[in-house]
């Protein structure tokens, strides 16, 4: 099946929905069990961090700040969210980490909020040329009533083009100017843009939801010291945490600041912050502080390996030039191939999940069938997946694209890569649903 098989039948009887609902939850970890999850924006969480997602804390209040609640009760949960605040300054050296915002999105909203007011003027990369909706005014940036321009984009180097890029900021004189985003093979110049920032006195921000796992690790460089004032990051990509956003900044940007930043959290959008997140983001937190620098590199080190092996089976890949992808991304065009949508299809009938990707160059009208696919390393290199395998998997996908039949083989190579490493206690990814329902 895919995703256009979808029937959607829902049952009359109530527990037939019930027991209907418990089926396709078992069916879709059997099936995860036998697959290669190369889309870029997931993970897979450790065992720990699954137990803090059942925990009790799931169905908890605890409006405010630590110590300053309006609730009683959450003393035990205010010692957690302290933790982990402390571990993730540790993790990325800054001064202030907030693990309130509920998702990558809310961070930005949250720091758009803060940075910003209605009518301003901000800049970044155009979709096509990797933003995330939420810089944009189809999203996040529109809602708060804030002018999108952009950056100018070398799609040779697939990074923002810096020469062209300062005119356009001093043309502009935007409040904010965002870097980084969805589509994110190399780092961004956050440091040659930061001149030109000052010089008009505009602030900066990063959207780290991709990278901040490589960041964590030390394998990316930290914006925040090369200047940015606000970093915010989907807390679930790279960084293998559950699903939820968090926001970094130093002392360095003001009182002022720092008051609207977390003001924007709370109370302005959000009231309660799904405190099993938070529990789930401080266990991922001493998990990357022990093990993050080694996952960190094997990802990267992964990731130019499976491009590699792209590349000498006759696969198109973008950024080559460069070297292929110094992040988890691996962008290639498949349009000899019929095409992203044609491709994902087709993967997916054989138990390989990617997500189709507009390519610089594409129609951006064409959105149901772009050129490009986007594919990430991250989960396959938790589950214990090295530079040997990226061969394998290569092999997969462009037999796969080519019209073959591997779905049986890849479920039996699938069957040795199923437990999650880099954590204290690695175990087996897809055992949590035995601890819920006994099936």
């Amino acid at each position: 099946m895919t995703n256009t098989d979808v029937k959607g039948v829902v049952p009359a009887d109530t527990k037939k929905a019930y027991d209907k609902i418990k089926e396709w939850m078992c069916r879709g970890v059997g099936w995860r069990r036998g697959c290669i999850n190369l889309i870029a924006s997931e993970n897979i969480v450790s065992p720990a961090v699954h137990a803090a997602l059942v925990s009790d804390f799931e169905s908890r209040y605890a409006e405010g700040r630590p110590g300053k609640r309006y609730y009683q009760g959450t003393w035990m949960f205010d010692e957690i969210e302290i933790i982990g605040q402390e571990l993730v300054k540790r993790l990325f050296e800054c001064d202030n980490a907030d693990l309130a915002p509920i998702s990558g999105v809310h961070a930005n909203m949250a720091t758009l909020m803060a940075l910003t007011k209605p009518g301003d003027k901000i800049m970044s990369l155009a979709l096509q040329h990797g933003a995330h909706i939420s810089q944009t005014s189809i999203s996040a940036a529109g809602i708060l009533g804030l002018k999108s321009e952009y950056l100018a984009f070398d799609e040779e180097k697939m990074n923002i083009d810096v020469e062209k890029s300062i005119p356009l900021i001093r043309e502009n004189k935007p409040k904010l100017v965002i870097v980084a985003g969805s589509v994110y093979l190399f780092p961004h110049p956050v440091d040659e843009l930061r001149g030109v920032c000052d010089e008009i006195g505009a602030r900066m921000m990063y959207d780290g939801a991709h990278v901040a796992g490589l960041m964590a690790g030390k394998a990316f460089p930290n914006p925040l010291k090369q200047g940015c004032d606000v970093v915010t990051f989907s807390s679930h990509k790279t960084f293998p945490g559950p699903q939820g956003g968090m926001m970094l900044y130093n002392d360095a940007i003001g009182e002022e600041l720092i008051k609207k930043l977390r003001l924007a959290v709370f109370p302005k959008l959000t009231s309660s912050h799904h405190l099993h997140h938070v529990v789930g983001k401080a266990i991922a937190a001493a998990e990357m502080l022990e093990f993050g620098e080694a996952y960190a590199k094997q990802i990267v080190s992964n990731a130019k390996a499976f491009a590699k092996a792209l590349d000498d089976l006759g696969v198109t890949i973008i950024g080559k030039a460069n070297g292929y992808t110094a992040s988890h991304q691996v962008l290639v065009d498949v349009s000899e191939f019929g095409g992203g949508k044609k491709c994902a299809e087709a993967l997916e009938k054989n138990n390989i999940i990617v997500s189709k990707q507009l390519l610089p160059y594409d129609d951006q009208t064409n959105v149901e069938n772009p050129s490009g696919l986007r594919l990430g390393v991250q989960e396959i290199t938790r589950l214990g997946m090295k530079e040997i395998d990226m061969d394998k998997v290569a092999e997969f996908l462009v037999s796969v694209m080519k019209g073959d039949d591997k779905k049986d083989e890849i479920k039996r190579f699938k069957e040795d890569y199923n437990t999650v490493q880099y954590c204290f206690e690695p175990g087996e990814a897809y055992d949590y649903l035995d601890r819920v329902w006994k099936s």
